[in-house]
């Protein structure tokens, strides 16, 4: 799906020029506005992917359009353009929201190097999203989640604007490391190096080498100078990952660091100076290690500044739609595939699984699917069968009776096209649990085997109902957006949202008659 980016200036000039920039670089969809005031009204009507605002212009200022846009819409990025006499005017807008600023003259390569940075900077956040972060802060919870998706930014805004240190918690696979990128480019230090660091993965005696780097002849191997991690993500960030796994003695010199800002490589007698932003993560119970004695209690509170907790997937399963859409339009584009979704008994076994591998564990899962899925949506049969075992349901007995019950269905068309194939699907479905039901209890197992009838769900019927609609319409306007949302009676920007939330391309249906 296009991008939708909106240019703001009282310059016509300047703004076709720009339109001309972005037109010739990839797809974006650019509209223009004339001041703020056209602005405002442009995106209460509509929503933006990216804003790029002018500082300078007659009855409404750029710095005071900033500040309503993100009222309204806190996930559109914006970008300001400025004079050099009104940098300072520009810093400040970037403290109050705006991802960054050009100064004019403006250069197309400088505008789309920032635009790419501005739009994986937004991807991360989606990402984030996903992962469902907590931040603790004086005692308050701040819950983001798919349906919150304004506290989500308002987490990262909050952590990205300080250069404290982080500490985010959680299982493995719950997107640790997605969050540790997500403040970083969201920070003033997005321009400089995000270095990552898997704390477990070195070896003990190479800890002090990796992190602080060696003289030559220091030690034995050492045939050259080496820098380390430190100071090689000098200015940005580092992120310590599983910092749990750390041994003692490094654990005090990591402090000292944190303490002073220096550090000393190996065979070296000189002290170096040190400006990165530490972010740590572990899956282990440091409270624990603490009394154990086995991780430092002065490290711990230098690190846990800002706590960030990651609950596992099994504990926020109404998430699990969103994110697999997402990973249905990652995997489409890595796969060259058109895959419209999963089919309702499909969905109905993966929110029913516990995902103890997490997000990581949900992609993967996908992936598979892509890999043998034959249809245009992931059905049961494309799904993991250790998957399917898990939550009560064998694949040779289901595929038995969904075969019985498909032979004995009668197809209904009209206009010469099948009913919705979901609601077949559904009965299908049913029929060959009722048989695995009947089964269990005739070998005397536990009926909470099964699954539940997603016929009577209402929120997969709701969401497949509104898919199929969208769908239809689509077809029907052949993929014109506007077109749609006028004659299906759909708000513009909810037909947006819906589109993107089950993974439609409405570029899919453009050349149906």
């Amino acid at each position: 799906m296009s991008l939708r980016v909106l240019v703001v200036d009282d310059d016509e000039g300047l703004r076709k020029a720009l339109q001309g920039v972005l037109a010739s670089a990839r797809e974006y969809e650019v509209e223009q506005a004339f001041d703020g005031l056209d602005a405002l009204e442009k995106v209460k009507k509509q929503s933006f992917d990216v804003i790029i605002l002018d500082v300078d212009m007659p009855r409404l200022s750029g710095l005071e359009a900033l500040k309503q846009i993100k009222a309204l819409n806190p996930e559109t990025i914006v970008l300001i353009m400025t004079a050099f006499a009104t940098i300072d005017c520009a810093v400040q807008a970037v403290k109050d929201g705006a991802y960054n600023y050009l100064a004019k003259p403006i250069s197309g390569d400088d505008l789309l190097q920032i635009l790419e940075k501005a739009l994986e900077a937004h991807r991360l956040i989606f990402n984030v999203a996903a992962s469902a972060p907590v931040l603790m802060e004086q005692g308050k919870k701040i819950i983001g989640n798919t349906a919150q998706m304004q506290k989500v930014f308002s987490i990262i805004e909050r952590v990205s604007k300080v250069d404290t240190p982080a500490l985010i918690r959680g299982a493995s696979g719950t997107g640790k490391e997605v969050v540790a990128k997500a403040i970083h480019f969201n920070s003033t230090r997005k321009d400089e190096k995000f270095v990552a660091v898997n704390c477990s993965a070195v070896p003990e005696n190479l800890f002090e080498s990796e992190f602080f780097g060696h003289e030559k002849g220091s030690f034995t191997g050492a045939d050259q100078r080496k820098i380390g991690k430190f100071q090689y993500a000098e200015g940005g960030t580092l992120f310590l990952d599983e910092v749990g796994d750390l041994p003692l003695h490094m654990q005090v010199k990591l402090l000292r660091v944190l303490q002073e800002k220096i550090f000393t490589p190996v065979g070296s007698l000189r002290e170096i100076q040190t400006n990165v932003r530490i972010i740590a993560a572990t899956n282990r119970p440091l409270e624990t290690m603490i009394k154990q004695g086995t991780f430092r209690e002065d490290l711990f509170y230098r690190l846990n500044v800002i706590p960030i907790f990651l609950p596992p997937l099994s504990e926020r399963r109404s998430d699990i739609p969103v994110m697999i859409n997402m990973f249905v339009r990652k995997f489409n584009q890595v796969h060259g595939k058109r895959v419209t979704g999963v089919d309702p008994a499909a969905m109905q076994v993966l929110t029913r699984y516990d995902w103890p591998g997490n997000i990581r564990e949900l992609e993967n899962v996908i992936e598979h699917a892509f890999v043998m899925e034959s249809s245009h949506q992931i059905t049961i049969t494309s799904l993991p069968e250790t998957l399917l075992q898990a939550v009560g349901i064998e694949l040779k007995d289901w595929q038995s009776s969904f075969n019985s019950n498909k032979n004995e269905t009668t197809h209904i068309h009209t206009n010469g096209e099948p009913l919705v194939q979901n609601q077949l699907a559904n009965v299908d479905f049913q029929e060959s649990i009722h048989s695995i039901e009947e089964k269990d209890f005739e070998d005397n197992e536990a009926s909470e085997s099964s699954i539940a009838d997603p016929a009577f769900d209402f929120n997969l019927q709701k969401e497949a109902f509104e898919r199929d609609f969208i769908i239809r319409a689509l077809k029907a306007f052949r993929g014109r957006i506007n077109q749609t949302a006028l004659h299906a009676n759909i708000p513009k920007k909810t037909l947006l949202r819906k589109i993107e939330k089950y993974g439609i391309n409405a570029k899919d249906y453009s050349e149906l008659s």
